[in-house]
């Protein structure tokens, strides 16, 4: 484990951050919401407040040469990819409310002396060729059903992939955006020049790194033993992906299965969220 603390800030330097296939979705509802709030509410200008530790998995190069969208970004400023094995609630909170804060601005006024654009380009997404490519610097696996929601929905960006499936992991998302927009309403420029400083300087991180040798669907099972509890859904689909990596099969048979239930997943969750 990293012993240094490290603000969001640092830790959104040169990295990019995947919500992998065998995590739930996002899972946080009004009452975790509130306590989030509360806690930067309550920060004072001269404190930290620790926000507890981001267990990381580094993306294998062959999976990362892959990600079309993301070649570039590795390849020309060495940014290094990871699967958020846990801690992706509070990431993904601390996302959406830098969004909310974005839209907050106006008439291109900065933020701590920083562009709305260079905020943009460290917390959401860069880009390229005049902004036509672009790599998302935190979000899920492509066959995630939030994928699309989370960049459309949450961070207003246009699409011409798919539609925006919704479930109930994509309510939660959108609520907390709505949540949050609410809170800051009627915010002046001071004001959310003060909430941008304590989420991404005074939020206070350790990260966790996971080694090749440990397997981290189990690590993820018994991390999430904490907080909000898992649903039996969600341990079942952790639970079906892990034996999937232990069959005696060729990998793309493997690859193949996992894919499947992937799939079924997606259906069971966009049903419930009907």
């Amino acid at each position: 484990m990293d012993t240094q603390l490290l603000t969001l800030s640092k830790i959104f330097t040169e990295r990019l951050f995947r919500i992998p296939d065998y995590q739930r979705g996002y899972a946080w509802t009004t009452k975790q919401l509130q306590d989030f709030w509360n806690d930067i509410a309550q920060l004072e200008t001269d404190r930290n407040h620790y926000t507890g530790v981001l267990t990381l998995e580094e993306v294998p190069s062959e999976v990362l040469s892959s990600w079309d969208d993301d070649c570039w970004i590795a390849d020309a400023k060495s940014y290094q990819a990871f699967y958020v094995v846990d801690g992706q609630q509070r990431l993904t909170t601390a996302i959406i409310l830098l969004q909310v804060i974005l839209e907050c601005l106006s008439g291109g006024k900065d933020l701590n002396y920083t562009s709305e654009a260079d905020i943009r380009r460290k917390f959401i997404y860069d880009s390229k060729d005049g902004g036509i490519s672009r790599s998302y610097i935190f979000g899920y696996e492509r066959d995630n059903p939030s994928y699309e929601f989370l960049k459309t929905k949450i961070f207003c960006e246009q699409s011409s992939t798919a539609c925006a499936q919704e479930t109930i992991y994509t309510q939660n998302l959108e609520q907390a955006k709505l949540f949050f927009s609410e809170k800051v309403k009627g915010f002046e420029h001071e004001s959310i020049e003060k909430l941008y400083r304590k989420v991404t300087q005074q939020l206070l991180f350790n990260i966790f790194t996971i080694s090749e040798d440990v397997d981290v669907c189990v690590a993820f099972e018994t991390m999430n033993n904490r907080g909000k509890p898992l649903s039996y859904l969600e341990l079942l689909k952790n639970r079906l992906i892990y034996l999937s990596l232990k069959f005696d099969k060729d990998d793309w048979e493997k690859k193949k299965l996992r894919r499947a239930i992937n799939d079924c997943w997606k259906a069971i969750y966009h049903n419930l969220g009907r």
